[in-house]
């Protein structure tokens, strides 16, 4: 049972803190990422389904919906980081969620591009708050047997929300299209909204902050403790201040630096978008609107399974890198084939979809990073942030340059720049995997069993293994001594 989910065989007292922190972090963060998902997954959905037509957007403004969002996000990625070291996560993430819900709403009541480009922008800068701080959150909770597979799901329940975007808008289009003189394409904006609210209301009550500064009502006081313990014991520091003194040294720093191209260069211009463009363009076999919105939900099936699968494997092995590497091998070889272009469909639906197998390598390459720099939670933070800006930042312009509507859907500079980046990040991956290891020397840090850092002045001569031990305690029948006995667990490096 432990190779579906890892709490199965743990022991009691521990499956019972990990079950929990699962259902309100982890369920909380993918739900929190689902609803941001539906709200980027619909523009391609709704375009296809009578937006375009409604609105007369036959230029680039389906580019330019996406250009304005990355904008957005990229002026609000590093802004974010900071707020939530001075502002609680569990105050500003739901906030953000709220706002960018509403907003969502007022997309509906759109009649113009003009005004979809002021919307986009400033749900940007909101929803850049998402995916850096809860890759934190869960870098502060969960262990190295557990992380792999939980970040990689919460990126990757994007691609579930892929699907349900597309079958909700299939959905509406069959029945709901023209409902109180409303197509269904301003329906589908309306519906994420009201799905989006009441969980951005939810988060006020279900993120803890992290395992230092939790004020979590559903956390009790033994399993405040259990949680502390659990990061001290595999190295993983708590979060401190974040000074402007120590902002400037983190940004000037070689780390960011060097971070950037081996965290997203393999995203800076994925293909997976366009394939509804493609499946559009056919003409024998010819593809009904409600087909155009469900074929590509393939892709997205596969990549919620790959993220299960690598990271599963990787929590067993405490393989990461390599993990990235082959996501962008997967890449590598559907862009080259799409490059090619005169080949049988069959062939070209397979380079359409073979990247989702990889899905997952970003996440896995996040969990490696957010273990070697375990000893800076705020490097930790700014990393994410920082390589979310440097990915909006080229998804703001690399899309119009290399994939242009009018081109659609053969983009033979594209899928040819898009090969080239790929190769570029399998080198990069490989190059940052050297400068770890420098990293770590210069800071005078060994490796624990976990294979992560810990300084050398942290490990005592005679427990120099630094192993970890989680003394625990078997339930019984009997409420009053289960608590007086967890209250009792302990945790400890030996």
């Amino acid at each position: 049972m432990s190779n579906i989910w890892d709490c199965f065989t743990m022991p009691p007292v521990q499956r019972h803190y990990v079950n929990k922190i699962d259902f309100f972090i982890f369920s909380y963060s993918l739900a929190s990422y689902i609803v941001k998902a539906l709200d980027q997954n619909n523009f391609s959905n709704a375009f296809v389904s009578g937006m375009q037509t409604d609105l007369q957007l036959y230029g680039q403004q389906r580019n330019l919906f996406t250009t304005l969002f990355n904008m957005g996000y990229l002026t609000g990625s590093v802004p974010n980081q900071i707020i939530i070291n001075r502002i609680r996560p569990s105050i500003w993430i739901p906030i953000c969620e709220i706002m960018w819900g509403i907003l969502t709403m007022c997309i509906a009541a759109a009649n113009s591009a003009t005004t979809i480009y002021g919307i986009r922008f400033v749900s940007g800068f909101f929803e850049s708050a998402t995916f850096p701080s809860f890759s934190l959150i869960l870098g502060s909770w969960y262990t190295p047997s557990e992380l792999g597979k939980r970040i990689s799901l919460f990126e990757f329940s994007s691609s579930a929300a892929g699907m349900f975007s597309g079958y909700i808008m299939a959905g509406l289009y069959a029945t709901m299209n023209g409902t109180r003189g409303i197509p269904a394409w301003r329906w589908m904006f309306i519906i994420d909204g009201v799905i989006t609210i009441p969980i951005g209301i939810i988060g006020f009550f279900f993120l803890p902050d992290f395992p230092t500064s939790s004020r979590a009502m559903w956390l009790k006081p033994w399993e405040r403790e259990f949680g502390i313990r659990r990061m001290a014991a595999i190295g993983r520091k708590p979060q401190q201040k974040l000074t402007l003194r120590r902002l400037r040294r983190l940004f000037f720093g070689p780390t960011l630096w060097a971070s950037f191209i081996p965290y997203s260069a393999n995203w800076w211009l994925n293909y997976t978008g366009y394939f509804n463009l493609w499946l559009k363009s056919l003409t024998n076999p010819k593809f009904t609107t409600e087909q155009l919105n469900t074929i590509p939900t393939a892709g997205n099936a596969l990549a919620v399974i790959s993220a299960y699968v690598w990271p599963t494997i990787s929590d067993k092995t405490h393989a990461r890198w390599q993990f990235g590497v082959l996501s962008s091998a997967f890449g590598l070889l559907g862009s080259i084939l799409l490059s090619i272009w005169h080949l049988p469909m069959g062939v070209l639906m397979f380079a359409q979809l073979i990247p989702n197998a990889g899905a997952s390598g970003q996440s896995l390459l996040i969990a490696w990073m957010q273990e070697s720099f375990q000893d800076d939670t705020e490097l930790r933070s700014m990393i994410t942030g920082f390589g979310n800006v440097i990915n909006y930042a080229m998804n703001a312009w690399l899309p119009l340059v290399c994939y242009p509507t009018y081109m659609a859907p053969h983009y033979k500079a594209g899928y040819q720049t898009s090969a080239g980046l790929y190769a570029l990040h399998i080198v990069s991956v490989f190059l940052f995997r050297y400068y770890i290891k420098w990293y770590h020397k210069r800071n005078n840090m060994v490796l624990n069993n976990f294979g992560l850092p810990e300084k050398w002045d942290q490990i005592s001569n005679e427990n120099s293994a630094g192993a970890v031990i989680m003394r625990d305690v078997n339930y019984s029948n009997d409420t009053e001594e289960n608590e007086k006995n967890e209250k009792n667990v302990k945790v400890d490096v030996v």
